[in-house]
C-alpha cells in the first residue's frame, strides 16, 4: 500500500527542513491534534500514539542530504516506511511530500487507509511549524 500526502510549500530552505526532520524530537511539532503520547526513545527513534490507533515506534533509517528522510517502523508487526521528499523551490523555500509505504493484507489495508491518509496530510500541513 502506497499513500502520498499533498505537497506542502514551506518558507524554509531544503537544508533547514532536512536537518529538522533528521532530528526525531521535531516530529512532536508535526503530530496531529489527536496525539495522545509522544516519547523520544533515543537519537534516532520515537514512539507516538494517536486517538483510535495503536502506539507506533518510528526509527530514522537514512537520509539524502537536503532531499530525503526515511523513517521505518521499529516493529515487524506493521512493517512500513515514511519517506519525506524535499524539493528546493528557491533559496528560501522548498516543497515537501510525505509517502507511506507498507505491505499489508487486504483487510488491514482497508482499515488503515483512511487514518493513515489523514495522518500524512496532518504531518505535511504542520511542516510550517518547524
Amino acid at each position: 500500500m502506497n499513500l502520498e500526502s499533498p505537497k506542502q510549500v514551506v518558507q524554509k530552505t531544503s537544508k533547514y527542513i532536512y536537518d529538522a526532520l533528521s532530528d526525531v524530537k521535531n516530529f512532536e511539532k508535526l503530530m496531529p491534534e489527536t496525539i495522545l503520547k509522544f516519547e523520544v526513545l533515543g537519537n534516532d527513534i520515537f514512539n507516538f500514539g494517536l486517538k483510535g490507533m495503536p502506539e507506533i515506534k518510528l526509527r530514522l533509517k537514512e537520509g539524502t542530504p537536503n532531499s530525503k528522510v526515511v523513517l521505518n517502523a521499529a516493529s515487524d508487526k506493521l512493517p512500513f516506511s515514511l519517506v519525506a521528499f524535499i524539493d528546493s523551490i528557491s533559496e528560501d523555500s522548498c516543497e515537501i511530500q510525505l509517502q507511506f509505504e507498507g505491505e499489508f493484507n487486504t483487510m488491514m489495508a482497508m482499515m488503515i487507509k483512511g487514518p493513515i491518509s489523514k495522518f500524512l496530510e496532518s504531518l505535511a500541513t504542520n511542516m510550517v511549524k518547524l
